[in-house]
C-alpha cells in the first residue's frame, strides 16, 4: 500500500498545513509594512534613510531569530519554540499598531523579525520531521507556499483597510489610523500560531533525541502505516548518532577560509536577494504612488503582484522535478534581467513637477508589466529553487552549519537591499533598477558555470557534484 493512499497521510498533510502557519506569519509580518510605510513616514517625519531602516530592521531580528531558533528547538522542543515565536509575533503586531514614535516602532519591528527568524527555522524542521518519507518533498514545499500566501494576505488587508478609511493615514476604527490597523490585524494569525503550539504533537525526532521512544512511536503510528513505524524510528536514531559524531565538523576550506561548496550556497543566497525582489514586496505601494498611481490603485497593483507570486510558486513546485534546476534558474535569470532592465529604462523617462512624479505615455503600463514579469521570473525560479539547492548541495557532516551560514547571508543581503532602496530610489530609480538587472545577469553566469544539474539524483550523488 502506498503512503499516498493510507489514511495516515491525511494526518501528515493536516499537521504540515497547521505548522505552515509559521510561514504565513513569516510572509505577513515581513510585507505588512508595504501599505503602511508612507503613512508612517508622514506621521513621524522620518525621511528616506530612517524609513528604510525601519522597514529593514526586522531583517536583523530575523537573523538573530534564525541563529537562536534551532538551538532553542533542540533544547526545549519544537512546540515550545513555536509558542515563543507566536508570542513575539503577537507583541510585535500590537506594539507596532499602537506605536508612539519611530524608536519604539524599531523595537516592535525587531521583535517581529526575531519571530520570523524562529519560524523560518522551526517550521520547516517540524514539517520535515513529521512527514512520511514518501511525501516529504511535497509537504516541505508548504512552507514556501505559506510565505507567499502570507504576503498576499498582508497586501490584501492593507488595501482593504486603506480603502475603507479613505487612505492609510486616515482614521478607521476607535480613533486609530488605517496604517495602525494594518499592523494590528497580524495579531489574528499570531494567536492561531500560539494555539497550534498547544494542539500539535511534538516532533518525533526531538522525542527520540530525548530518549522518549514510546511517545515518538505513538506519534508515528498516526502518521505512517504500521510496517513503517520501526523503520522511521531506526532511521532517525541512525541520523541522530551521525549528527552526534559530526557535531564538530568544520566549514573551513581553502577558498577564503571556507569550503567551496559553502561559498556556492552563500552566493546563491545573495543573488536571490540582490535582484531586488523584496523591494517589490516592501515598497511597491510607495513606488507606484511615486510615479502617478493613486493610493487605491497602488495597493491593488501590489495585491495583484502578490497573487502572481503565489500562482507562480505553484508552477515552480510542479516543474522542478520535471524540467530540472538549471534550466529553470537560467530562464528565471534571463526574464529577471530583461524585466528589470525595462523598468530601469521606463523610470528614466519619469517626469517631475514639484514633488509629483509621473511616467509619460505608455511608460507607466510598461513599468507595471515589467514589474510583474520580474515577479513571475523570480517566483517560478530563484524564489523556491534556491532553497531546493541549499537542501541538496551540502555534505551531511556540515549540512546544518552550512545552511545556517547561507541563511544568514540571505538575511544580511535582504537587509542591505531593503535599507538602501529609499535613499537610492530618491537619488536615481533608473540606476537602482539597472543595478538589480546587472545582478540578475550575473546570476545567469554563476549558474551556468558553477551549478550542475541535480534532477533525479539521490541526495548523495547531488552532493558529490558540488564537492569535487
Amino acid at each position: 500500500m502506498s503512503a499516498q493512499s493510507t489514511p495516515y497521510t491525511k494526518k501528515a498533510y493536516g499537521l504540515s498545513i497547521a505548522a505552515a502557519v509559521g510561514g504565513f506569519l513569516f510572509g505577513f509580518d515581513s510585507s505588512v509594512i508595504n501599505g503602511a510605510v508612507d503613512a508612517v513616514d508622514h506621521a513621524f517625519s522620518l525621511g528616506p534613510a530612517l524609513t528604510g531602516f525601519i522597514v529593514a530592521v526586522a531583517l536583523l531580528g530575523c537573523a538573530l531569530g534564525a541563529w537562536i531558533g534551532g538551538g532553542l528547538a533542540d533544547r526545549y522542543g519544537r512546540l515550545r519554540v513555536i509558542f515563543i515565536g507566536g508570542i513575539l509575533f503577537l507583541i510585535s503586531s500590537i506594539g507596532a499598531g499602537l506605536t508612539l514614535g519611530p524608536w519604539d516602532l524599531l523595537v516592535w519591528r525587531v521583535l517581529g523579525g526575531i519571530g520570523i527568524g524562529i519560524a523560518s527555522v522551526v517550521t520547516p524542521a517540524y514539517i520535515a520531521e513529521i512527514s512520511p518519507r514518501q511525501i516529504r518533498g511535497t509537504l516541505a514545499s508548504y512552507q514556501q507556499l505559506a510565505i507567499t500566501l502570507g504576503i498576499f494576505a498582508a497586501l490584501l488587508s492593507d488595501a482593504v483597510l486603506a480603502t475603507s478609511a479613505g487612505g492609510a493615514d486616515e482614521q478607521l476604527w476607535i480613533g486609530l489610523e488605517a496604517w495602525r490597523w494594518m499592523f494590528l490585524v497580524g495579531a489574528v494569525p499570531a494567536v492561531v500560531y500560539i494555539v497550534l503550539s498547544f494542539t500539535l504533537p511534538e516532533s518525533p525526532r526531538y522525542l527520540l533525541a530525548k530518549k522518549r521512544v514510546d511517545e515518538a512511536r505513538a506519534i508515528f503510528k498516526t502518521l505512517v502505516i504500521e510496517s513503517e513505524v520501526e523503520r522511521n524510528i531506526n532511521d532517525i536514531n541512525k541520523a541522530i548518532e551521525t549528527d552526534e559524531k559530526n557535531a564538530r565538523a568544520t566549514l573551513r576550506g581553502s577558498v577564503l577560509g571556507l569550503q567551496g561548496v559553502v561559498w556556492i550556497g552563500i552566493i546563491l543566497s545573495v543573488f536571490q536577494q540582490f535582484v531586488g525582489i523584496n523591494v517589490i514586496f516592501y515598497y511597491s505601494t510607495s513606488l507606484w504612488k511615486a510615479v502617478g498611481f493613486t493610493e487605491e490603485s497602488s495597493l491593488l497593483v501590489s495585491v495583484i503582484t502578490s497573487v502572481t507570486n503565489v500562482v507562480l510558486t505553484f508552477v515552480a513546485i510542479l516543474l522542478v522535478d520535471r524540467v530540472g534546476r538549471r534550466p529553470i534558474l537560467l530562464s528565471g535569470s534571463v526574464l529577471m534581467a530583461i524585466s528589470l532592465g525595462t523598468m530601469a529604462l521606463a523610470f528614466s523617462f519619469a517626469a517631475k513637477s514639484g514633488e509629483d512624479v509621473s511616467l509619460p505615455g505608455a511608460w507607466g503600463p510598461i513599468a507595471l508589466v515589467a514589474a510583474n514579469l520580474f515577479v513571475i521570473g523570480f517566483a517560478a525560479s530563484w524564489g523556491p529553487l534556491v532553497w531546493v539547492l541549499l537542501g541538496e548541495i551540502f555534505p551531511p557532516k556540515i549540512r546544518g552549519k552550512a545552511l545556517g551560514v547561507a541563511a544568514a547571508a540571505q538575511w544580511i543581503a535582504n537587509f542591505a537591499i531593503t535599507v538602501t532602496f529609499p535613499s537610492m530610489s530618491e537619488w536615481s530609480l533608473p540606476l537602482t533598477y539597472g543595478m538589480y538587472a546587472v545582478f540578475a545577469a550575473l546570476s545567469f553566469v554563476f549558474v551556468l558555470i558553477k551549478v550542475p544539474e541535480t534532477k533525479g539524483m539521490e541526495l548523495e550523488q547531488a552532493e558529490t557534484l558540488f564537492t569535487k
